[in-house]
This record gives C-alpha cells, sequence and structure tokens, in this order.
C-alpha cells in the first residue's frame, strides 16, 4: 500500500567537503518545525526531517523505530524519507488544554536514534511569514506587503480519493488549485528560451550571502511518496519536494530552476506508476 501527497506551493551550496556532504550511509534526525493553533481551540504540532544523504531515500515502517509518544506509534508519519531537509512534512492534532506537555517523535536509522520533542512554547509559533522564511521564499525577517497578505494556495483531489491499481498500470491524477497570485513573480520562459543557455550577472553567481535557503518564486505542483517501500514513476517527472540546492537539479532550490508554466483550467494532471 502506497501513500501519495501533492504539495502545492507559492515559492516566493552544498560545499565539497567529504566530513559534512555524503551520497549514502547517514542517518535521518526528525525534527520539530513548530506548533499552530485551530479555530476550535486544539493544536498542531508540525514535523519534518533532515535526511542527510543527497541520494539515499529510506524506509522506516511503523514500529519501534518510527514511533510518536504518547498515544499510539502512528499519527500520520511518513514512513519513506526522501533526502536531505524536509520542512513541514506532517501534522498531529493535540487538545487545547495540551499545556506544558511534549510530543516526541523518535526515529531509528542506520543504528542511531533520535528524537523531536513537540511543545507550545511560544517561540516555536507558526505563521505564514515564518513558514516562508523558513522555506526561503522571503529571506530571514523580511517582508513586503505583497508577502505579507499572500496566503496559501488551496488544492482540491479531483475524482476519488482512493485508488486501487495493478502493479505496472497507470493511474492518472488531477488536482485543481486555486491562488491569489500573490507575490506576483516573472513571466515564464517559454520552451525555446528554456532550452536555452541562460546568461546571468555576475552577481546572480555570487555564492549565497543569506542565512536561509533561498527559493525560486512561483506556484507549482508536486506529488511524491509519503509511504511505501517500493518506488513510483511520474510522468511528468515532479519537482523536488526537498531542498536539493545542486545547480541544474529540478527543484525550486536549485539555481536556474524555470518554474513549469501554470494550467489554464487549474489542473495538474500526472500519471503515476508503481513499479
Amino acid at each position: 500500500r502506497f501513500g501519495l501527497v501533492a504539495l502545492a506551493v507559492l515559492m516566493t551550496c552544498q560545499r565539497a567537503n567529504a566530513q559534512s556532504s555524503y551520497q549514502t550511509g547517514q542517518n535521518t534526525s526528525p525534527a520539530y518545525e513548530g506548533w499552530e493553533q485551530n479555530e476550535d481551540g486544539s493544536f498542531n504540532l508540525v514535523f519534518g526531517y533532515m535526511n542527510r544523504n543527497w541520494l539515499e531515500e529510506m524506509d522506516v515502517p511503523i514500529g519501534p523505530g518510527n514511533n510518536i509518544s504518547p498515544g499510539p506509534m502512528d499519527q500520520g508519519q511518513p514512513t519513506h524519507l526522501l533526502p536531505r531537509r524536509n520542512r513541514y512534512v506532517f501534522k498531529v492534532r493535540v487538545p487545547p488544554d495540551f499545556g506544558d506537555q511534549e510530543l516526541i517523535w523518535t526515529l531509528t536509522t542506520k543504528g542511531k536514534t533520535e528524537a523531536a520533542y513537540g511543545t507550545l512554547r511560544l517561540d516555536y509559533k507558526l505563521d505564514y511569514m515564518v513558514i516562508m522564511s523558513e522555506t526561503g521564499s522571503i529571506g530571514a525577517g523580511f517582508t513586503t506587503e505583497a508577502s505579507r497578505a499572500n496566503t496559501p494556495p488551496t488544492i482540491t483531489l479531483v475524482g476519488d480519493p482512493v485508488r486501487r491499481v495493478g502493479v505496472g498500470q497507470p493511474v492518472t491524477l488531477v488536482a485543481r488549485i486555486t491562488d491569489d497570485d500573490l507575490p506576483r513573480v516573472g513571466a515564464i520562459r517559454t520552451p525555446a528560451e528554456s532550452d536555452s543557455i541562460p546568461t546571468l550577472p555576475a552577481a546572480a553567481l555570487r555564492p549565497p550571502g543569506r542565512i536561509t535557503v533561498q527559493k525560486v518564486n512561483g506556484l507549482h505542483l508536486s506529488w511524491f511518496v509519503f509511504r511505501g517501500e517500493s518506488p513510483a514513476k511520474f510522468d511528468p517527472p515532479q519537482i523536488k519536494t526537498w531542498e536539493d540546492t545542486r545547480a541544474g537539479a529540478n527543484s525550486p532550490w536549485a539555481p536556474l530552476f524555470r518554474r513549469p508554466p501554470i494550467p489554464e483550467d487549474g489542473e495538474w494532471t500526472v500519471r503515476v506508476t508503481f513499479d
């Protein structure tokens, strides 16, 4: 059984150091991102993770090596872990009287056990500006009128949310997205421009000077495997949801990334096949 997730976002160096950069063999650490409050007074505790590898993906089934406490082991956490930093991956709702308690996500990979502790401390409170800053859509502490007015896109899955398909048989997924078109971004390149070698000013090629990652702004949709061990093949290939900062990567955090055109009818279509 597979779990697929679609991520719709409005997007506003790696160093060659053998001691800190690995393709495979390293572990994954869970991360607590912060909390948000719901209208009914309850709270969502939001988690992500850091896979220290650039290539290796991991599968960690629910159990002693992948659990949340207190409560049931399975509280919606992923079992398929993508490379590098993955922020704001899932949330766990807790009651209004959660108070000073902690919710702990424990993850064991490569023989190492690490835990992330979810609390309601004030310095972990999330809002749109914090999320945009942490993901690189805006610089840390920097805002504009458009960024403050921006609200997240809304996404609706077209058709049955539960699908069953045989191995090797493609299934078509359609998602409808609406957005406020904020903040404004530049025009999308034509196919001819996208195939050409870009000419950039020297300033654009300098190493980043900000303390956060930097992301190319623009609406896009990405499906990715959330649970399930066997690979899934997407057509067209999906934009990476993890922070791949290498030049040429199909990632909004990569230099020279070009955002895709937005469908005129607002419906994003992809075919996925499970091996």
